[in-house]
């Protein structure tokens, strides 16, 4: 049987498998674009790949999340964050999700467009994925094209984010460090709290601070903090940093407190608590994938479409209905 991609779920499919990887190890982009696409389209190939990688991994690379609203900056500065690290020799890799189409189900895909100046370097990867409809701000092929990348020897990831808001905060659990991007004019600080946007980042950065409303914003966003926070002495307190990401003004100090994050992560239990909370969450997410794929539970089956006319009718509640349907499948 041929899987989505071609390869073959057999033994001779496994030799195709463990050259695909050794050419990504390798730093062959156009084979990790395709490790990459055979987890977004969910191949049968997957496992193996990934199985190969692991065993072949290295250093863990660091992984920085970037989220904020549409129209704050996101890729500029990512694009400046990228430029940085290829300064200091370092090879970096980009996953930029994108939102799909409710109707269409694509993507506009555009953040290779804002980051062209990188296209030509050779240490540099970057690749456009679609959420697909997937709430949380992630690609649901998000955290395992981020295991793809990290044993493919990068020394930093980066994962950018489609918006932020109460259901997406899915980026906080995968990623090391957590950058949230604001800009002059686009809430204040309790729609911030609201959001849900001080509970996620590591760090606040208002982009375009050349704009009317800047020092107001920092101001409301440093407010919030000391209001809302409740962290133990020892624990981490997200800075405000001030950036102009179109002019790489304040990069220099995005970085300084990235790295003093970073710092904090390795010198406290923290780093090792979210490397094990993301792993966790991955397992979970897949294991969720396979039971659902082992019972077929869709929303057409007629077990389900029975269950659903009781409910209607006020013969069953959605709870009892929900145990019945998993003590058939028990």
């Amino acid at each position: 049987m041929r899987s989505s991609s071609g390869l073959r779920a057999d033994d001779s499919a496994m030799a195709d498998v463990d050259a695909l990887v050794a050419a990504a190890r390798a730093g062959d982009a156009r084979a990790i674009g395709k490790l990459i696409s055979l987890v977004e389209d969910d191949d049968d190939a997957v496992p193996a790949a990934l199985q190969a990688l692991g065993a072949s991994r290295g250093e863990i690379p660091y992984v920085l999340g970037i989220t904020g609203p549409p129209g704050a900056g996101k890729s500029t500065t990512t694009s400046a964050l990228i430029a940085h690290w290829r300064a200091a020799g370092k090879r970096v890799a980009v996953l930029a999700v994108d939102p799909s189409s409710p109707f269409t189900g694509g993507a506009l895909l555009g953040d290779r467009v804002r980051m062209q100046a990188h296209f030509t370097d050779t240490s540099v990867f970057i690749r456009s994925m679609a959420s697909r409809g997937h709430l949380g701000g992630l690609s649901a092929a998000t955290p395992q094209a981020v295991r793809v990348l990290e044993s493919c020897g990068f020394d930093v990831v980066l994962v950018e984010t489609v918006g932020v808001g109460q259901a997406e905060v899915d980026i906080a659990a995968m990623a090391d460090t957590t950058v949230v991007l604001l800009a002059p004019g686009m809430g204040d600080g309790v729609q911030a709290a609201k959001a849900g946007i001080l509970e996620v980042a590591d760090i606040l950065a208002v982009n375009k601070a050349d704009r009317d409303g800047a020092d107001d914003t920092i101001r409301e966003l440093r407010h919030m903090l000391t209001t809302v926070s409740d962290r133990e002495p020892g624990q981490w307190r997200p800075p405000v940093v001030r950036t102009v990401a179109t002019a790489e003004g304040g990069v220099a100090e995005l970085v300084e407190a990235i790295d003093k994050h970073r710092a904090w992560l390795s010198s406290s239990d923290e780093g090792g608590r979210r490397k094990l909370a993301r792993a966790a969450h991955e397992i979970a997410v897949l294991a969720n994938g396979l039971l659902t794929q082992r019972f077929g539970l869709q929303v057409g089956d007629p077990r389900l479409i029975a269950l659903a006319e009781r409910v209607v009718a006020g013969k069953l509640d959605i709870h009892s209905a929900a145990r019945e349907i998993v003590g058939d499948l028990e």
